[in-house]
């Protein structure tokens, strides 16, 4: 089967957005920094005290950065890195980095000293921008096997007063350097951001590398323009709207909303005070926008469940009637349905009782839009965030071709990842689609796909007769609609021929407050479905302790009797949703938590199957054997370096009593 599909014409971009002479992003922050310097950019949380940044302000920071690195060597075409969290300093240092007309690659805060070596041989980068000690700590340990590199600047000085070495730099010397130039030569960075062209590249935005090396995916202004007026066509934006960032910088979703439309629109982009002071400051400032990927939005439905649990009955009890009333009212709304006569108007009360608190407490209280960006995401996990009355929806996209679908209106299915979104006018051929007899998501329109930096064998095989290749393994609605299936490398058929959706049974289990990962198994030499399961340890210990079970470590809770039950249970719920051939047979409880330090997840919690089947080699052998008592041994590596083994008994479990053969 194939089809082709068109996006619906083009709207009008904004003036400042003409595709012929569309500015950069420092062209744009200039642009706010002289028509209205005193106007709110930015806010970030330090010490526990909210400290504002007008567009002056961050335009005199940007450019005192951009012009320190220039005397540091930094020039156009170069590419420089920056690791850390989401702060205002690694907004000004993208924006510094792409002033100068070199590129920019954000790495994952938790990045190795040899993820970050690697990131920076491949990109070719002459300058690291590091947040505080711990990321100058793995700058420095890569230093000096980059001769390349021609310095480190770091903008946390906590700690580090004891620290010497001829290529580091703090951000007060680097910006001190930035006067001296700007003493010398004033005109310098006005000149640097003119010269600016929207088809300069401004970023690398490397892949996950689930299946091999990281790649660099080429990202120019035209092409971040482009995708951010896709997502203006979908979602309401209005200047001015209250955005906290938080989602990683190194995932391209985040350069689009944070970064771009930041500034394009632009919004307040706040800055937690912390990775563990997200929630709490999401509740302070109640956004007007909020985009966190898949796993996220599952984690904040798995806590508001989990705080259910420890609830009193009688809070439980009005939690469970209110989210029943919002569910018959918003859902309906949103499925084009009537809502029941009762339940509209008893929703202003279960509103006062349990949604609008609910919505306070986890700060979606201002909440006008909600986005999950990536892979997809359980319907129940919509409809929770819809019957608490969160307007939770969908973008699609991929790194290397730009946002594709999205929800958009009042109504929309949460099957669907949405429709195509609109290319506005100049900015390329209108996006269409077309779906291979395998299932597999063709693309073309817009900016397009630019390359892989540095690997024309590789961007080759993503193209085909003038088509980008996705890999996505979609189908479509009668409506025009994109249901994500997973990849096409991922379908997988089991030894009797019956094909099963993996990434549905995973998505599904992880809305359990119980389940934090799943590996879904079963491949053509198996002859039915299992799973390896990844325990929630702050909420089923806290499940446990409320029993009165008593446990010592991960892995004696992950093999105690109650917890399988519990699992077992989760998981006879979601087989019922599948026919018989597809559902989990056999289960068993992995003896450790899952940890990206060790190759067992990307830093965005994404599964390495391969590397997972090879380590946990005996226990998916037992467990399709039929053993219940499966002895493994497991290699761990601990926070201070020390490797040791893991030895344990792993208890295997039929879901049904009368399981497959």
């Amino acid at each position: 089967m194939s089809a082709l599909q068109k996006s619906p014409a083009a709207i009008a971009p904004h003036a400042t957005d003409a595709p012929d002479n569309a500015p950069t992003l420092p062209q744009t922050l200039l642009a706010h920094a002289r028509t209205h310097p005193n106007a709110l950019a930015q806010r970030a949380k330090r010490r526990g005290v909210w400290r504002c940044y007008t567009w002056s302000d961050v335009f005199d920071q940007v450019r005192l950065i951009a012009l320190g690195a220039s005397a540091l060597g930094l020039a156009r075409g170069d590419t420089a890195v920056v690791i850390g969290e989401n702060e205002p300093e690694h907004f000004w240092a993208l924006y510094a980095v792409q002033s100068l007309g070199a590129k920019a690659v954000s790495v994952y805060p938790d990045a190795t000293a040899d993820e970050l070596h690697y990131l920076c041989e491949d990109s070719k980068a002459r300058f690291i921008f590091a947040q505080d000690q711990e990321q100058v700590d793995k700058a420095l340990a890569i230093l000096d096997r980059l001769p390349g590199l021609g310095g480190v600047a770091y903008w946390d000085d906590s700690g580090m007063w004891s620290y010497q070495h001829p290529r580091l730099h703090s951000f007060d010397s680097l910006t001190a350097a930035g006067r001296d130039l700007d003493a010398r030569e004033p005109q310098r960075y006005a000149d640097e951001v003119a010269t600016g062209h929207a088809d300069d590249l401004a970023l690398l935005s490397y892949t996950s590398g689930t299946t091999s090396k990281p790649k660099g995916v080429m990202i120019s202004h035209r092409w971040l323009r482009d995708n951010a007026l896709r997502m203006t066509s979908a979602l309401p934006l209005r200047p001015g709207m209250e955005y906290l960032s938080y989602t990683p910088l190194a995932w391209i979703t985040e350069q689009l909303l944070g970064v771009t439309l930041g500034l394009t629109v632009p919004l307040v982009v706040n800055f937690p005070e912390g990775p563990d002071q997200v929630l709490p400051n999401l509740r302070e400032l109640a956004p007007h926008m909020a985009l966190f990927g898949p796993r996220q939005w599952e984690n904040i439905a798995s806590t508001i469940e989990a705080r259910m649990l420890d609830a009193s009955w009688l809070a439980r009890r009005v939690y469970r009637w209110g989210v029943r009333i919002g569910h018959d009212v918003h859902v309906a709304r949103l499925e084009g349905r009537p809502a029941p006569l009762l339940s509209k108007l008893l929703l202003p009360l279960a509103e006062a009782l349990a949604l609008h608190p609910v919505r306070d407490q986890f700060g979606f209280i201002r909440a006008e839009i909600a986005v999950s960006g990536g892979t997809a995401m359980a319907p129940d996990v919509f409809r929770l965030f819809h019957a608490l009355g969160v307007p939770l929806r969908n973008i699609y996209g991929c790194s290397e071709f730009g946002i594709i679908a999205g929800h958009r209106g009042q109504r929309y299915d949460l099957e669907t990842v949405g429709p195509l979104l609109t290319v506005a006018p100049g900015f390329g051929a209108p996006l269409e689609w077309r779906i291979e007899p395998d299932g597999e998501l063709l693309l073309r329109g817009g900016t397009g796909f630019l390359g892989y930096w540095g690997q024309p064998a590789k961007t080759a095989e993503r193209l085909r007769d003038g088509w980008y290749a996705s890999g996505d393994a979609v189908r479509p609605t009668e409506r025009g609609e994109i249901v994500f299936l997973d990849r096409v490398e991922h379908q997988v058929r089991l030894a009797n021929g019956h094909a099963y959706p993996p990434q549905f049974l995973e998505t599904r289990l992880r809305f359990s407050p119980f389940i934090k990962d799943v590996m879904v198994l079963g491949d053509a030499t198996r002859p039915w479905v299992g799973a390896l399961i990844n325990i929630d340890m702050a909420v089923t210990s806290g499940w446990a302790e409320e029993r009165r079970i008593s446990f010592s470590t991960f892995t004696d809770l992950s093999q105690r009797p109650e917890v399988r039950a519990l699992v077992r249970e989760e998981i006879r719920r979601i087989n019922a949703l599948l026919p018989e051939g597809s559902r989990i047979a056999r289960f068993a409880n992995f003896p450790k938590e899952l940890d990206p330090d060790e190759g067992e997840l990307t830093r965005t919690r994404k599964l390495r199957r391969e590397f997972l089947e090879t380590r946990y080699r005996m226990l998916i052998d037992g467990l399709y054997a039929g053993a219940t008592d499966i002895p493994c041994e497991i290699a761990i590596t601990y926070q201070d370096g020390r490797r040791s083994m893991l030895h344990a008994t792993v208890i295997a479990n039929d879901v049904e009593e009368a399981r497959r053969a």
